[in-house]
Protein backbone atom coordinates (compact mmCIF):
# COMPACT_ATOMS: atom_id res chain seq x y z
CA UNK A 1 0.00 0.00 0.00
CA UNK A 2 1.56 3.39 -0.65
CA UNK A 3 0.62 4.91 2.78
CA UNK A 4 3.28 2.39 3.85
CA UNK A 5 5.89 3.34 1.89
CA UNK A 6 4.91 6.74 3.18
CA UNK A 7 5.81 6.16 7.03
CA UNK A 8 9.13 4.11 6.03
CA UNK A 9 9.86 7.74 4.38
CA UNK A 10 13.67 8.74 4.40
CA UNK A 11 14.99 12.51 4.21
CA UNK A 12 16.54 11.26 0.95
CA UNK A 13 13.27 9.59 -0.29
CA UNK A 14 11.94 10.97 -4.13
CA UNK A 15 8.24 12.93 -3.60
CA UNK A 16 5.65 11.63 -6.00
CA UNK A 17 4.84 13.94 -9.02
CA UNK A 18 1.76 15.73 -8.74
CA UNK A 19 -1.03 13.83 -10.62
CA UNK A 20 -3.76 16.67 -11.24
CA UNK A 21 -4.98 16.13 -15.07
CA UNK A 22 -8.64 14.46 -15.48
CA UNK A 23 -8.65 11.10 -16.35
CA UNK A 24 -11.20 9.36 -18.15
CA UNK A 25 -14.22 7.46 -15.49
CA UNK A 26 -14.05 3.78 -15.08
CA UNK A 27 -15.89 1.51 -16.89
CA UNK A 28 -16.34 -2.08 -17.49
CA UNK A 29 -14.73 -1.19 -21.19
CA UNK A 30 -12.19 0.53 -19.34
CA UNK A 31 -8.64 -1.08 -17.81
CA UNK A 32 -8.36 -0.35 -14.27
CA UNK A 33 -4.92 0.44 -13.37
CA UNK A 34 -2.95 -1.62 -11.10
CA UNK A 35 -2.91 0.87 -8.10
CA UNK A 36 -5.28 4.26 -7.65
CA UNK A 37 -4.08 7.35 -8.70
CA UNK A 38 -2.07 9.49 -6.17
CA UNK A 39 -2.93 11.95 -6.01
CA UNK A 40 -6.72 11.20 -7.55
CA UNK A 41 -7.72 13.72 -10.58
CA UNK A 42 -9.13 16.97 -9.85
CA UNK A 43 -12.00 16.38 -12.11
CA UNK A 44 -13.62 13.01 -13.10
CA UNK A 45 -16.52 12.14 -15.08
CA UNK A 46 -19.42 9.75 -13.75
CA UNK A 47 -21.67 7.55 -15.13
CA UNK A 48 -25.20 7.96 -14.59
CA UNK A 49 -26.24 6.33 -11.63
CA UNK A 50 -23.19 6.81 -9.73
CA UNK A 51 -23.85 7.62 -6.09
CA UNK A 52 -21.79 10.11 -4.42
CA UNK A 53 -21.67 10.65 -0.46
CA UNK A 54 -20.34 13.62 1.44
CA UNK A 55 -19.12 13.72 5.03
CA UNK A 56 -17.93 16.68 6.86
CA UNK A 57 -15.45 17.02 9.74
CA UNK A 58 -14.56 14.16 11.87
CA UNK A 59 -11.55 16.04 13.65
CA UNK A 60 -9.90 13.12 15.04
CA UNK A 61 -13.13 11.26 15.79
CA UNK A 62 -12.62 7.55 14.71
CA UNK A 63 -16.10 6.72 16.15
CA UNK A 64 -17.92 9.32 14.52
CA UNK A 65 -15.92 8.29 11.32
CA UNK A 66 -17.21 5.28 11.44
CA UNK A 67 -20.82 6.13 12.35
CA UNK A 68 -21.06 8.55 9.33
CA UNK A 69 -19.83 5.76 6.74
CA UNK A 70 -21.73 2.72 8.31
CA UNK A 71 -25.07 5.34 7.80
CA UNK A 72 -23.58 5.74 4.00
CA UNK A 73 -23.48 2.01 3.67
CA UNK A 74 -19.87 1.92 2.70
CA UNK A 75 -18.00 -0.14 5.22
CA UNK A 76 -18.55 -3.65 6.89
CA UNK A 77 -18.56 -5.12 10.56
CA UNK A 78 -14.71 -4.70 10.28
CA UNK A 79 -14.31 -1.35 8.87
CA UNK A 80 -13.47 -2.69 5.36
CA UNK A 81 -14.53 -0.60 2.41
CA UNK A 82 -18.08 -1.99 1.30
CA UNK A 83 -19.61 0.73 -1.03
CA UNK A 84 -18.62 -1.26 -4.44
CA UNK A 85 -18.80 1.63 -7.15
CA UNK A 86 -19.86 4.29 -4.43
CA UNK A 87 -17.82 7.19 -4.54
CA UNK A 88 -17.22 9.21 -1.30
CA UNK A 89 -15.66 12.33 -0.13
CA UNK A 90 -14.77 13.13 3.34
CA UNK A 91 -14.86 17.04 2.81
CA UNK A 92 -11.32 17.77 5.13
CA UNK A 93 -10.45 18.33 8.70
CA UNK A 94 -9.55 14.52 9.72
CA UNK A 95 -7.06 16.38 12.11
CA UNK A 96 -7.08 18.09 15.57
CA UNK A 97 -9.64 18.69 18.68
CA UNK A 98 -9.39 14.43 18.58
CA UNK A 99 -7.20 11.88 19.96
CA UNK A 100 -7.45 9.10 16.89
CA UNK A 101 -5.45 11.56 13.99
CA UNK A 102 -3.14 8.41 13.41
CA UNK A 103 -5.51 6.18 13.25
CA UNK A 104 -7.66 7.60 10.70
CA UNK A 105 -5.11 9.16 8.15
CA UNK A 106 -3.94 5.56 8.10
CA UNK A 107 -7.50 3.93 7.78
CA UNK A 108 -8.80 6.60 5.13
CA UNK A 109 -5.50 5.81 3.04
CA UNK A 110 -6.19 2.27 3.76
CA UNK A 111 -10.15 2.70 2.59
CA UNK A 112 -8.82 4.50 -0.47
CA UNK A 113 -7.19 1.85 -1.91
CA UNK A 114 -9.87 -0.58 -1.31
CA UNK A 115 -12.93 1.29 -2.49
CA UNK A 116 -10.51 2.37 -5.91
CA UNK A 117 -10.02 -1.83 -5.99
CA UNK A 118 -13.76 -2.28 -5.69
CA UNK A 119 -14.25 0.25 -9.03
CA UNK A 120 -15.30 2.92 -6.04
CA UNK A 121 -13.53 6.15 -4.53
CA UNK A 122 -13.12 6.85 -1.32
CA UNK A 123 -11.32 10.79 -1.18
CA UNK A 124 -9.96 12.75 1.65
CA UNK A 125 -9.77 15.96 1.44
CA UNK A 126 -7.58 18.99 2.97
CA UNK A 127 -9.21 21.40 5.15
CA UNK A 128 -7.69 24.25 7.03
CA UNK A 129 -6.55 21.98 9.96
CA UNK A 130 -4.18 19.71 7.77
CA UNK A 131 -3.00 22.58 5.81
CA UNK A 132 -2.45 24.20 9.96
CA UNK A 133 -0.84 21.50 11.10
CA UNK A 134 1.48 21.73 8.01
CA UNK A 135 1.99 24.96 9.09
CA UNK A 136 2.88 23.88 12.73
CA UNK A 137 0.16 25.61 14.20
CA UNK A 138 -1.05 23.10 16.75
CA UNK A 139 -3.35 25.61 18.46
CA UNK A 140 -5.40 22.82 18.55
CA UNK A 141 -3.73 19.43 19.35
CA UNK A 142 -4.65 17.50 22.68
CA UNK A 143 -2.64 15.73 24.45
CA UNK A 144 -3.11 12.74 23.15
CA UNK A 145 -2.66 13.79 19.34
CA UNK A 146 1.25 15.06 20.40
CA UNK A 147 2.28 11.31 21.89
CA UNK A 148 0.56 9.60 18.76
CA UNK A 149 3.65 11.14 16.99
CA UNK A 150 6.26 10.86 19.38
CA UNK A 151 7.61 7.94 17.78
CA UNK A 152 8.12 9.47 14.29
CA UNK A 153 12.64 10.30 13.58
CA UNK A 154 13.27 13.45 14.93
CA UNK A 155 16.16 15.12 11.98
CA UNK A 156 19.08 15.80 12.88
CA UNK A 157 17.87 19.35 13.00
CA UNK A 158 18.67 22.40 15.41
CA UNK A 159 15.67 23.60 15.36
CA UNK A 160 14.05 20.74 17.03
CA UNK A 161 16.55 21.73 20.36
CA UNK A 162 14.38 24.56 20.65
CA UNK A 163 10.92 23.15 20.99
CA UNK A 164 9.83 21.39 23.56
CA UNK A 165 10.00 18.06 24.10
CA UNK A 166 6.67 16.98 22.85
CA UNK A 167 6.09 18.85 20.09
CA UNK A 168 8.81 17.31 18.48
CA UNK A 169 7.77 14.38 17.27
CA UNK A 170 4.19 15.87 15.74
CA UNK A 171 6.47 18.59 14.41
CA UNK A 172 8.57 15.68 12.63
CA UNK A 173 5.40 14.44 11.31
CA UNK A 174 3.90 17.17 9.86
CA UNK A 175 6.12 19.59 8.57
CA UNK A 176 6.61 20.27 4.84
CA UNK A 177 8.18 16.65 3.50
CA UNK A 178 7.76 15.13 7.19
CA UNK A 179 5.99 11.56 6.62
CA UNK A 180 2.44 12.58 7.34
CA UNK A 181 2.97 15.80 5.40
CA UNK A 182 3.98 13.44 2.62
CA UNK A 183 0.30 11.39 3.26
CA UNK A 184 -1.43 14.57 3.08
CA UNK A 185 -0.20 15.28 -0.26
CA UNK A 186 -1.87 12.66 -1.36
CA UNK A 187 -4.84 14.10 -0.39
CA UNK A 188 -6.67 16.73 -3.05
CA UNK A 189 -7.74 20.12 -1.42
CA UNK A 190 -10.40 20.18 -3.97
CA UNK A 191 -12.01 17.99 -5.96
CA UNK A 192 -15.13 17.82 -9.63
CA UNK A 193 -16.73 14.56 -9.41
CA UNK A 194 -19.36 15.01 -12.25
CA UNK A 195 -20.70 18.02 -11.84
CA UNK A 196 -20.41 18.68 -8.03
CA UNK A 197 -17.50 20.62 -6.13
CA UNK A 198 -16.30 19.16 -2.96
CA UNK A 199 -14.22 21.61 -1.43
CA UNK A 200 -13.82 22.48 2.49
CA UNK A 201 -14.01 26.27 2.63
CA UNK A 202 -15.25 27.50 -0.84
CA UNK A 203 -14.10 28.01 -4.35
CA UNK A 204 -14.29 31.51 -5.27
CA UNK A 205 -14.04 32.69 -9.23
CA UNK A 206 -10.37 34.00 -8.55
CA UNK A 207 -9.01 30.84 -7.78
CA UNK A 208 -10.28 29.60 -11.41
CA UNK A 209 -6.92 32.37 -12.59
CA UNK A 210 -4.94 29.49 -11.90
CA UNK A 211 -6.95 26.68 -12.33
CA UNK A 212 -8.22 24.18 -9.56
CA UNK A 213 -5.51 21.53 -10.87
CA UNK A 214 -2.61 23.95 -10.35
CA UNK A 215 -3.84 24.56 -6.90
CA UNK A 216 -4.30 21.41 -5.96
CA UNK A 217 -0.71 20.75 -7.56
CA UNK A 218 0.82 24.18 -5.39
CA UNK A 219 -0.86 22.58 -2.35
CA UNK A 220 0.70 18.76 -2.37
CA UNK A 221 4.08 20.46 -3.16
CA UNK A 222 4.40 22.66 -0.61
CA UNK A 223 3.14 19.61 1.91
CA UNK A 224 6.06 17.62 -0.11
CA UNK A 225 8.76 20.50 0.81
CA UNK A 226 9.19 21.48 -2.66
CA UNK A 227 7.87 24.92 -2.34
CA UNK A 228 6.50 27.88 0.06
CA UNK A 229 2.95 27.87 1.36
CA UNK A 230 0.90 28.33 -1.52
CA UNK A 231 -2.42 31.65 -1.74
CA UNK A 232 -4.99 28.66 -1.96
CA UNK A 233 -4.84 28.05 1.80
CA UNK A 234 -3.91 31.30 3.25
CA UNK A 235 -6.51 34.05 4.33
CA UNK A 236 -10.18 34.36 4.16
CA UNK A 237 -10.94 34.11 0.67
CA UNK A 238 -8.99 30.70 0.30
CA UNK A 239 -10.09 27.19 -0.91
CA UNK A 240 -9.75 26.25 2.99
CA UNK A 241 -10.61 29.15 5.14
CA UNK A 242 -13.59 30.51 2.96
CA UNK A 243 -16.89 30.92 5.39
CA UNK A 244 -18.65 32.62 2.14
CA UNK A 245 -21.09 29.98 1.24
CA UNK A 246 -21.43 28.34 5.05
CA UNK A 247 -22.10 31.00 7.22
CA UNK A 248 -24.23 34.52 6.64
CA UNK A 249 -24.18 33.64 2.92
CA UNK A 250 -26.89 36.14 0.86
CA UNK A 251 -27.37 37.71 -2.51
CA UNK A 252 -23.88 38.20 -3.10
CA UNK A 253 -22.39 35.03 -1.80
CA UNK A 254 -24.89 33.24 -4.14
CA UNK A 255 -23.84 35.42 -6.93
CA UNK A 256 -20.35 34.28 -6.07
CA UNK A 257 -21.20 30.99 -5.93
CA UNK A 258 -22.93 30.79 -9.33
CA UNK A 259 -19.78 32.34 -11.19
CA UNK A 260 -17.86 29.32 -9.74
CA UNK A 261 -19.97 26.67 -10.55
CA UNK A 262 -19.97 28.61 -14.12
CA UNK A 263 -16.63 28.33 -14.49
CA UNK A 264 -16.18 24.81 -13.22
CA UNK A 265 -18.83 23.18 -15.28
CA UNK A 266 -20.90 22.22 -12.24
CA UNK A 267 -24.33 22.43 -10.39
CA UNK A 268 -23.47 22.50 -6.98
CA UNK A 269 -21.02 22.49 -4.08
CA UNK A 270 -20.59 20.85 -1.07
CA UNK A 271 -18.20 22.76 1.80
CA UNK A 272 -17.95 21.98 5.01
CA UNK A 273 -15.79 23.68 7.86
CA UNK A 274 -18.60 25.80 9.09
CA UNK A 275 -20.77 23.69 12.34
CA UNK A 276 -24.33 23.95 10.93
CA UNK A 277 -26.32 23.49 14.15
CA UNK A 278 -29.58 22.80 12.08
CA UNK A 279 -27.95 19.82 10.28
CA UNK A 280 -27.08 19.74 6.73
CA UNK A 281 -28.65 22.30 4.44
CA UNK A 282 -28.41 24.19 1.52
CA UNK A 283 -28.33 27.83 0.43
CA UNK A 284 -28.35 29.74 -3.08
CA UNK A 285 -31.32 27.56 -4.66
CA UNK A 286 -30.06 24.41 -3.61
CA UNK A 287 -26.58 25.40 -5.35
CA UNK A 288 -24.21 24.77 -2.22
CA UNK A 289 -24.56 22.12 0.03
CA UNK A 290 -23.31 22.38 3.41
CA UNK A 291 -21.72 18.69 5.43
CA UNK A 292 -20.52 20.17 8.48
CA UNK A 293 -22.59 19.33 11.45
CA UNK A 294 -20.33 18.67 14.39
CA UNK A 295 -19.67 14.88 13.90
CA UNK A 296 -16.86 14.67 16.17
CA UNK A 297 -17.21 14.13 20.15
CA UNK A 298 -15.47 17.57 20.72
CA UNK A 299 -18.95 19.10 18.89
CA UNK A 300 -21.88 16.61 20.13
CA UNK A 301 -23.07 16.97 16.88
CA UNK A 302 -25.31 14.36 15.14
CA UNK A 303 -24.55 11.88 12.82
CA UNK A 304 -25.55 12.36 9.17
CA UNK A 305 -23.87 12.40 5.40
CA UNK A 306 -25.18 14.03 2.51
CA UNK A 307 -26.22 11.51 -0.94
CA UNK A 308 -26.43 12.54 -4.52
CA UNK A 309 -27.39 10.42 -7.17
CA UNK A 310 -28.69 11.27 -10.59
CA UNK A 311 -28.91 14.88 -9.19
CA UNK A 312 -30.86 14.19 -6.25
CA UNK A 313 -29.77 15.16 -3.25
CA UNK A 314 -30.10 13.29 0.29
CA UNK A 315 -29.77 14.13 3.67
CA UNK A 316 -29.33 10.43 5.17
CA UNK A 317 -29.38 10.90 9.04
CA UNK A 318 -29.14 8.33 11.76
CA UNK A 319 -32.01 6.74 12.88
CA UNK A 320 -34.17 7.80 9.91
Amino acid sequence: MRWLSVLLLCGACTAPEANDEPQPPVTTDTQVPAMRPVPPPTYQDLEPGRRLIAIGDVHGDRLAAQRALRLAGVIDANDNWSGSQDLVVQVGDQLDRGDDEREILIWFAELADQAFAAGGGFYALNGNHETMNVSLDFRYVTPAGYTDFADVPIPNDSEFDELPPEERGRTAAFRPGGPFAMMLAEQNTVIVLGRTIFVHGGVLPQHFDKGLRALNAEVQGWMRGERGKPSAVRGDESLVWSRHFSRDTGAEQCALLAESLDLAGADRMVVAHTVQSGGINSVCGEQVWRVDVGLAAHYGGSTEVLEIQDDVVRVLRAGH
